[in-house]
């Protein structure tokens, strides 16, 4: 199952277009998910250790970047932590901070070329590795058109089993994009694609115009060698001084939650399940 949101008010007669953002890095300057620990540690979510486990993670995504080893040790870390936290909770926690923690960050350049991608007439999706509950309400505030992310399972009592049911993460990311460019009529050469990570190759060459933002070395060779443009962004400022209708958007970005298709669901599951049987035992 795939976070999307839907904009019932845009036609369909014509092959349309959009802009997909990778979030990490890409829009924000920061790991989204990481961000909120302090919000997590306060709302009783997770002891102090764990904060400065994040802040650890943080530190090391900042300086580097994650390879794809590095990308499956935090999911694997974080999907252990997340169990048995109440969903709603979580939902609230996030809802309360947002503004406050992810306003901050967003990087300008983004920021501009959201705009400009909306003015063109294409749709903006973004489409991140990090969960929904925490996705969804910064691609509200961001007024995009959809969402990806990752999914994780909750039980009948409400909480995360731990257990990942969608996982919004390399291949699985390019399928998203194909999926939903088969059932929102986008033409895919007409369409832009940006991210800061090489993991995220197969998205950016499935569009016409792919960036590499602020890339991590494996992903500045493959622009290099591919001639794709290569994009710098370095000043994060709050939408409200930078794009005051951006900060009350007007889209219902998180409107409802929707399903690609099965097919594309149990493509991304099946490619996880391999991939954490091929990385057994160390996740």
């Amino acid at each position: 199952m795939l976070g999307l949101v839907e904009n019932h008010s845009l036609t369909h007669s014509m092959p349309r277009a959009a802009a997909f953002f990778d979030l990490d890095k890409t829009v924000i300057a920061k790991s989204s998910t990481l961000t909120f620990s302090k919000s997590f540690y306060q709302g009783g979510l997770i002891n102090r250790r764990a904060v400065l486990r994040t802040a650890y993670t943080q530190f090391v995504f900042l300086a580097g970047g994650a390879d794809h080893d590095q990308m499956e040790r935090m999911r694997a870390y974080l999907s252990a932590l997340c169990r048995g936290w109440n969903v709603e909770q979580v939902k609230e926690l996030v809802a309360e901070t947002l503004h406050d923690l992810i306003d901050p960050i967003i990087y300008d350049e983004a920021a501009s070329l959201i705009e400009e991608h909306h003015t063109a007439g294409r749709d903006v999706v973004i489409v991140s590795t990090s969960g929904a509950e925490v996705v969804e309400p910064i691609g509200e505030l961001l007024g995009a058109d959809r969402v990806v992310a990752t999914r994780m399972v909750v039980g009948d009592d409400g909480c995360f089993t731990g257990e990942v049911e969608y996982y919004a993460y390399g291949p699985t990311k390019a399928e998203a994009v194909e999926e939903l460019a088969r059932s929102e009529g986008y033409d895919l050469s007409r369409c832009y694609a940006y991210s800061d990570s090489a993991t995220d190759v197969p998205m950016l060459s499935t569009v016409g115009h792919p960036y590499a933002v602020n890339p991590d070395r494996a992903l500045r060779r493959e622009a290099i060698a591919r001639e794709w443009p290569i994009l710098d962004f370095s000043k994060p400022v709050r939408l409200k001084q930078r794009l005051p209708h951006l900060s009350a958007p007007s889209r219902p970005a998180v409107a409802a939650a929707v399903a690609l298709g099965a097919a594309a669901a149990t493509a991304g599951l099946v490619w996880y399940a391999s991939r954490r049987r091929a990385a057994a035992p160390a996740v």
